[in-house]
């Protein structure tokens, strides 16, 4: 009779939104049906974007494949901000920004990332990272493929499985305001609300 009453108390909190802070990033973490979407959003140097730092931990018994475009924002304006495909982030980034504002960007993506000690993903960013070192050479494109390694691709995650990686949504002008991401994935909906998006950081 107990542990039924135990169980019953601690279900309800596994389906609430926790907030933490690390290094100075404020992280907002949700678990349903067994997967664990965890993020936050990135001060950056990157001019016309919001950019969210996600990562998604699959702690089910099934494969779950977790999309960039499965993430959404809602601003209270009511503009729904839609993520950049990955790859139109790589073509812009290297043709618009500054040497200067990727490696800021890769800083900042690397300084959240390392001191998430929660997090230990299994094919995210640094395996990416040194997946794409590996195959170049030049300066210039070490640069480039760490910018790219930073970026969130779709991923199919096995049962233990996490990743992560930064999207990138455009502003086409806009000025920051906050909003509410909503996240489907594992046949559920993650939602976080009222959030305050970060003003991006120019140079």
């Amino acid at each position: 009779m107990c542990i039924m009453l135990l169980i019953a108390m601690i279900a309800p909190l596994r389906a609430q939104v926790i907030e933490f802070e690390q290094n100075g990033l404020r992280y907002q973490t949700l678990t349903r049906n067994g997967l664990t979407v965890m993020f936050t959003y990135l001060p950056t140097h990157l001019k016309n974007y919001e950019v969210l730092q996600v990562a998604v931990s699959n702690g089910s018994s099934v494969s779950w494949t977790v999309k960039p475009e499965d993430f959404t924002i809602q601003r209270k304006d009511g503009v729904t901000l839609l993520p950049l495909p990955p790859k139109q982030v790589v073509d812009r980034m290297l043709d618009r920004a500054g040497r200067n504002e990727v490696i800021k960007l890769v800083q900042t993506y690397e300084l959240g990332l390392y001191g998430l000690s929660r997090l230990n993903s299994s094919s995210g960013y640094e395996k990416r990272r040194q997946q794409a070192l590996a195959e170049v050479g030049s300066a210039r494109l070490k640069a480039a493929a760490a910018a790219s390694a930073v970026i969130y691709v779709s991923s199919k995650l096995l049962p233990g499985q996490s990743t992560d990686g930064a999207i990138f949504y455009p502003l086409n002008g806009r000025s920051s305001v906050p909003g509410t991401l909503t996240v489907r994935a594992a046949g559920e909906v993650f939602e976080f609300e009222s959030l305050v998006l970060t003003t991006p950081e120019f140079p």
